[in-house]
């Protein structure tokens, strides 16, 4: 196949996101839109941007309740957006008005991770993002300065006694490994996280089960996607993407103490999101799991339709999570 007049070859595309050119470099069709942090007019939600990482260019948009006050600590949440590893962004007009409708429901600070995308930073790269935005959060909670910027936001509104990790599809990906680096390390004794919801997460593997078996052609498409992103002679079974795979650690290790599993009826991804769900409960895992499954929904439902009744369950199941006393 060629486009542009027939002066590349396309090796690998999936409509309507993105096409890959057989010289290594990627067309994003989707993701790319972006939106200005400030006051969502209809939430009353502020956010703002601040860069967390110079070296890389890694930076969070932070967002808090209009209502937040700094003697009344809200819960924390770290956001990591989905996209597959090479889509999307904190900007993503799609995820700013999710997390707008989010804050607003549940009354909470939310810091959302720009990581950076592949193929041009290929994995382990957000993985290490990620793992310095923690850091910065951490940095945060023992000596990071008041004030009307937004890096005071976590100092001045944020209780960092009630930490969560979140995400959608990869971001959800992205929460469990950094549960499992937390665990024994010395931020994560700076750091306690209390749960994580994953909302349609993004694990796969080698051999189809569920939903995988009946449709081979999208299987398939998200094999070759994972090879896009992961230099990894394992493919589809590389522990990033399999956590149940050889020299894959025991979700017996996830540094945390509540998990919420929400998966979508017709997404493909859904029985991996079960699996995972089973085999933490079966884990010797201390903490409580819990899943969700939302019926008539494909994957990540709520973030291209905020409005459904369904997509407004999701947010109130998730405000639930991150209110609940444990």
């Amino acid at each position: 196949m060629e486009a542009n007049g027939g002066s590349r070859e396309v090796a690998l595309e999936v409509i309507p996101f993105a096409r890959l050119y057989k010289d290594g470099t990627l067309e994003r069709l989707a993701g790319t839109a972006v939106t200005p942090a400030g006051l969502d007019p209809e939430t009353g939600v502020f956010s703002i941007d601040t860069l967390i990482i110079p070296e890389t260019g890694v930076s969070a948009r932070l967002y808090r309740p209009s209502s937040a006050k700094t003697d009344q600590k809200l819960p924390l949440v770290i956001y990591f957006h989905g996209g597959g590893f090479f889509l999307s962004s904190t900007a993503d007009p799609f995820y700013h008005q999710s997390l707008n409708k989010i804050v607003a429901e549940a009354n909470i600070i939310v810091a959302s991770v720009n990581y950076r995308l592949a193929p041009e930073n290929r994995l382990p790269a957000a993985y290490e993002d990620c793992w310095g935005a923690l850091q910065w959060v951490a940095s945060q909670g023992v000596g990071g300065g008041g004030g009307g910027g937004g890096e005071g936001w976590l100092k001045d509104y944020a209780d960092f006694g009630r930490l969560f990790l979140a995400g959608d599809s990869c971001g959800s990906n992205i929460s469990h490994h950094l549960a499992l680096r937390l665990k024994n390390s010395k931020l994560g004794q700076q750091l306690s996280v209390q749960g994580i919801a994953m909302i349609n997460p993004y694990f796969w593997g080698k051999d189809p089960i569920g939903l995988e078996a009946t449709d081979p052609d999208r299987k398939s498409l998200v094999d070759n996607w994972w090879v896009v992103v992961c230099p990894s002679d394992k493919g589809s079974d590389d522990p990033l993407i399999n956590p149940f795979t050889d020299g894959s650690p025991s979700l017996e290790g996830l540094a945390c103490d509540r998990v919420l599993v929400i998966v979508a009826e017709k997404d493909i991804l859904r029985d991996r999101g079960k699996l995972y769900y089973e085999e933490l409960v079966k884990s010797g895992w201390k903490g409580e799991a819990e899943i969700l499954e939302t019926k008539g929904e494909d994957h990540i439902f709520h973030i291209f339709n905020p409005n459904s009744e369904n997509a407004k369950s999701l947010i109130k199941r998730l405000a639930s999570f991150f209110n609940q006393a444990y």
